[in-house]
């Protein structure tokens, strides 16, 4: 920390006004929460949109000009070109997935991406043999396997911190070390899954010409972003995965609606299965409201409401006939509890088309109320479809 002339106190070197210009959009729940769409609108005023974790098993949709983007690891901002895209040292990439979609986005109009995307040179690399891993540590669970997009994402994770996984930096330098830590890392998982298939030397001709592709495009993006903070760049940071898939905080999801999947158009663009849907749970709201600090909302999807006669939202949880204060922390717990639930009328009326709240139905105000007074945080924006334009602007 040091002291300023004016007598504020700035942390490594920027004051808290320019820390204002940073915006970060976070899943409140499991994920599948509509954040792209979120983003998508928010990056339209943004200098930087950075992906700060996960990999390319993120399932980010929006609608532009009636032109259907799909990300799974490229940051959304990626559309705007006066917007400059980040992809931060807690990503994982796996480069066969990044260039394949650059090319599907270059064929849909996006011009000049070369010049606006920065790789960061200390994010780790996913390798084929990660994904993998990943199946056969998935089929080895059998019954209980968690679902997972099988994309390596958390054996990656596993080599990073184990201290064995691979970095863009070690790519782009000596490709003698770069081949040495690759059969290191293929060494360990073959000696703890004797039916992984691995043709090492393919693969070694393989990442030196990713090595040129990625050349351009990497840099040291902790300074980047530090100076362009310092600046007052208005910084837009991209979250991957949600709140309740943290692996200190977060649990699993038990919830299921078919109304509700059908409505939603709930099918994973990755894995292409159902996604688990559900009444609003504001009890797990509380909970990651409190670890994440949320300063603003946006309610997504509340015109697939539009036809229900009866809404429910999840109030409270009962485990052995006592009302619990906090969040199970057990999935055992979390799945014995008995949810409490408060019910309201359904305003069956469409709200697609509705651009101003004043606009929207009284039952449907009247809900939206009940969750910023509960949460004690405003909602912000209300979504009532698909494409950046189907937005209520409620402050």
């Amino acid at each position: 920390m040091q002291k300023m002339a004016n007598g504020q106190v700035a942390l490594n070197g920027i004051d808290k006004q320019a820390r204002k210009g940073v915006t970060v959009v976070l899943g409140a729940q499991w994920g599948d929460e509509g954040k792209g769409k979120v983003v998508d609108m928010l990056a339209t005023n943004m200098d930087i949109v950075t992906r700060c974790q996960g990999g390319n098993n993120a399932d980010h949709a929006v609608c532009v000009n009636g032109t259907k983007y799909i990300f799974h690891l490229l940051p959304i901002g990626i559309i705007n070109e006066k917007c400059v895209s980040v992809i931060g040292n807690g990503v994982v990439i796996h480069l066969p997935s990044l260039f394949e979609e650059l090319k599907i986005i270059e064929a849909k109009g996006v011009k000049n991406w070369e010049k606006r995307l920065i790789v960061s040179d200390r994010a780790h690399l996913v390798f084929d043999f990660h994904q993998q891993v990943d199946e056969l540590l998935e089929a080895e669970k059998g019954g209980k396997s968690l679902g997972t997009t099988k994309k390596g994402i958390g054996p990656t994770y596993s080599s990073k911190a184990t201290r064995n996984g691979i970095r863009v930096g070690d790519l782009l330098g000596n490709f003698e070390h770069f081949s040495e830590k690759f059969q290191s890392c293929c060494s360990l998982y073959q000696r703890m899954f004797p039916d992984l298939n691995v043709d090492v030397k393919d693969e070694l001709v393989r990442y030196k010409d990713f090595a040129e592709k990625l050349r351009p495009l990497v840099g040291d993006t902790v300074f980047f972003m530090h100076k362009a903070i310092k600046e007052g760049k208005k910084v837009l940071v991209e979250g991957a995965n949600a709140a309740m898939l943290d692996i200190d905080f977060g649990t699993y999801p038990y919830e299921v609606g078919e109304i509700l999947q059908s409505r939603g158009g709930e099918i994973g663009e990755t894995t292409k299965r159902k996604r688990r849907c559900g009444w609003l749970d504001l009890v797990l709201l509380r909970y990651t409201a409190i670890v994440n600090g949320y300063t603003d909302l946006y309610l997504t999807k509340l015109d697939i409401l539009d036809t229900f006669k009866e809404i429910k939202v999840a109030i409270g949880y009962k485990l052995n006939d006592k009302l619990l204060d906090h969040f199970p922390t057990s999935i055992i717990d979390l799945a014995n509890v008995e949810v409490v639930y408060a019910t309201f009328p359904g305003w069956e009326t469409c709200t697609e088309n509705v651009r101003e709240f004043s606009q929207l139905p009284k039952n449907a105000q009247d809900y939206v109320r009940y969750i910023e007074n509960d949460l004690e945080i405003p909602v912000k924006w209300i979504g009532v479809g698909k494409g950046r334009e189907s937005t209520i602007n409620v402050y």
